[in-house]
């Protein structure tokens, strides 16, 4: 009988909220009701700091007599605002592209908070104050806005458009974020001289119409003539065409839940992309665009920024040859060479493929960006005699693309093939090395490209674990109290994790967050070796840890992982929407020793335990054993997989379960 009641409640609750949406369908800018702004909470997810009550969007082509077709971008949105935690959404970035001329241009308008004052309802503009034009880099701006007068309970609402010169890809569009959308349309108006290639993302698909419209676009031309007297003709021209109307509707989406270990939520979000595949003008010969990835690629190869930088040499021979000369094996060349770029070199934070200014231009500088470090380190690598190639990729946060385009690329690194297989580079990361990429390119699979144009797809995410060893020798007192000796060797991508977060970090901050990270113990004698990048990293401290244990009576209760060991599940979800992202495979090895004091005894200690998760995806073993006047552990807790789908999620989250009780597990000593 409950569980009828509940599902009528809910059905009850869904109907009321779509005949909500069946209004929210005359949406107009300026139309705020007095409901929308009494709302308390939302109807289908009553948590929600906000919500996105409807957004509508359209991508169409204006044409111009003089640079013939562009593209406008107008989007139309009205949030509502629930709680104080949801004020962040009264903010609004649109990045647009200045990388060349003509640029993107962004334009906000209508922008106003609506308020409820005394049961009337307060508009307030947004003003120029309110509004900022920021430079990201050299390729990418943006403009923000920022509401006025937003509380809890507002409304706002805007519009911008977005004017672009390239007619290659359309601006994405989502129909999901991080709060509910009640509502979400988008329409595509295209020519009949383009077809684009689409591509959604995300599990749910929209609703979908289409139809066709006659378009007519009049101007006027000037012709000016010279017969003895300067004068103009003026004629009428005049374009009819067929315009495909699409419009993709979506209501009542969820909110995109963040969860732990993910590594680019917008890859599993309801995304519509657009990606031009062929033009066919009157009269003209009809253009292909890339449909396929062995296109994409060659089109890539043949740019002049790319292509063309790796046949320059001219600039590094007199550094190559030597060492070409004298190295002994094709092991040795790619180690050296590798190790002159990255540490000759500096990457100056520009992403990309491409080269901006050229690698003879990096080279003479020693600094350049991500295309300009890694074709000039592969053009290297092919003048000592290797098979270098260039292998495009995308980084972690730019996501993956699912269907051939240009844009799913923005980085470049190196591949060495061999007999034995390839070694990957990137010297661009001072921390790198041959086969350990910089966590910013482990995004499943990159393209290799050769000179031949051919292609393959590389695998690019690491199979091999990293470890990080733990060796501690301690005791313990009466009171609970805990002092010893600790010793971390960080390993590959673990002391890859190490160096960029600390080796720059301030020595009293680090060690302040260390002793927090363990439970509020106290460091001293801290020490750390790393003055070999293939060598593990090395930290060695002194603790004491005042509260390691519960003293009751005459017995001492503790946990043989001390603070090392998981205090909770770190998969709480009930079920799992996306992968769990590990970023590479790894092994947690500890091995404690724990004297007793005197005058005590041990009266039990945790059982062994070894469990393996299904697939052989993870393992956990935990042995423990009491000799004379002290305790040994030794444990390992291994990752086996990189990426683990959500349809082992149960079994991921099972298996965390029984590492965490048996990590917290109690040692129990007796005073005799």
């Amino acid at each position: 009988m409950k569980m009828k009641t509940i599902k009528t409640v809910w059905l009850i609750c869904l109907l009321s909220f779509f005949t909500v949406q069946i209004n929210a369908q005359k949406f107009q800018l300026g139309k705020v009701s007095i409901e929308e702004l009494q709302e308390k909470s939302h109807p289908l997810e009553p948590d929600a700091e906000a919500a996105v009550l409807y957004e509508n969007g359209r991508t169409y082509f204006e044409f111009s007599e003089n640079t013939g077709f562009g593209l406008i971008t107008e989007v139309e949105i009205r949030i509502k605002i629930y709680s104080n935690k949801g004020l962040d959404w009264a903010n609004r970035i649109v990045p647009y592209y200045v990388g060349q001329t003509p640029h993107e241009r962004v334009d906000f308008s209508d922008a106003y908070t609506y308020n409820l004052v005394n049961g009337k309802i307060e508009k307030t503009k947004l003003k120029r104050e309110g509004e900022f034009d920021e430079k990201i880099n050299r390729y990418y701006n943006q403009k923000k806005i920022t509401m006025p007068a937003v509380k809890e309970g507002s409304v706002i609402e805007y519009k911008y458009v977005i004017k672009s010169p390239f007619i290659s890809t359309f601006t994405p569009w989502s129909f999901q974020t991080m709060i509910p959308v009640n509502h979400s349309v988008f329409e595509t108006k295209i020519p009949e001289y383009f077809t684009y290639n689409l591509n959604m993302r995300g599990s749910v698909s929209p609703q979908v119409d289409r139809k066709t419209i006659r378009k007519t676009v009049n101007w006027t031309t000037r012709t000016r003539t010279d017969d003895m007297i300067l004068a103009s003709s003026f004629n009428k021209e005049k374009l009819e065409y067929t315009e495909n109307s699409t419009i993709y509707t979506m209501s009542a989406m969820p909110s995109l839940k963040q969860e732990d270990f993910v590594s680019n939520i917008n890859n599993y979000t309801a995304t519509l992309e657009h990606e031009l595949s062929m033009i066919a003008y009157p009269n003209s010969p009809i253009e292909h665009f890339a449909t396929s990835w062995e296109e994409v690629v060659k089109k890539i190869y043949e740019s002049p920024d790319f292509g063309a930088e790796l046949s320059r040499t001219g600039y590094f021979e007199d550094v190559i040859n030597p060492i070409k000369a004298a190295s002994k094996n094709d092991a040795e060349k790619v180690a050296k060479i590798f190790s002159l770029v990255q540490n000759s070199m500096n990457w100056n934070g520009y992403y990309g493929y491409q080269c901006q200014d050229g690698v003879r231009r990096a080279f003479k500088d020693k600094t350049g960006n991500i295309g300009e470090i890694n074709l000039m380190l592969t053009a290297m690598l092919r003048h000592a005699g290797l098979n270098a190639n260039p292998v495009l990729t995308s980084t972690r946060d730019n996501g993956i693309s699912y269907f051939p385009n240009r844009r799913a690329y923005n980085y470049v690194v190196v591949a060495v093939e061999t007999a034995d297989g390839y070694y990957l580079l990137d010297a661009t990361s001072k921390h790198s090395q041959p086969n350990l990429l910089p966590i910013r390119t482990l995004n499943w699979v990159g393209r290799l490209i050769r000179k031949d144009g051919t292609s393959m797809a590389v695998n690019l995410m690491p199979s091999a674990p990293s470890k990080e060893v733990v060796t501690v020798l301690a005791s313990i007192d009466g009171t609970g109290k805990m002092e010893g000796k600790l010793r971390d060797q960080y390993h590959d991508y673990t002391a890859m994790q190490f160096r960029d977060r600390f080796r720059n970090a301030a020595r009293e901050g680090y060690l302040e967050k260390l002793e927090q990270n363990y439970g509020g113990i106290e460091i001293d004698d801290y020490t750390s070796v790393d003055d070999d990048l293939y060598k593990p990293v090395v930290e060695s401290f002194s603790f004491v840890h005042n509260a390691a244990a519960d003293v009751v009576s005459d017995k001492v209760y503790f946990s043989p992982m001390m603070f090392l060991g998981y205090s909770e599940n770190p998969f709480k979800q009930e079920k799992r929407e996306y992968p769990v992202d590990f970023i590479f495979p790894r092994q947690d090895k500890y091995t404690i020793t724990i004297k007793v004091p005197d005058g005590y005894a041990v009266e039990s200690i945790p059982a062994a335990t070894s469990v393996a998760m299904d697939k052989n995806l993870g393992r956990f073993s935990f042995n423990i054993t009491s000799v004379g006047n002290s305790i040994q552990l030794a444990s390992a807790l291994d990752i086996n997989q990189a990426i683990i789908t959500a349809d082992d999620y149960e079994s991921l989250k099972s298996f965390f379960k029984l590492v965490v009780e048996k990590q917290q597990e109690k040692i129990v000593l007796k005073k005799i």
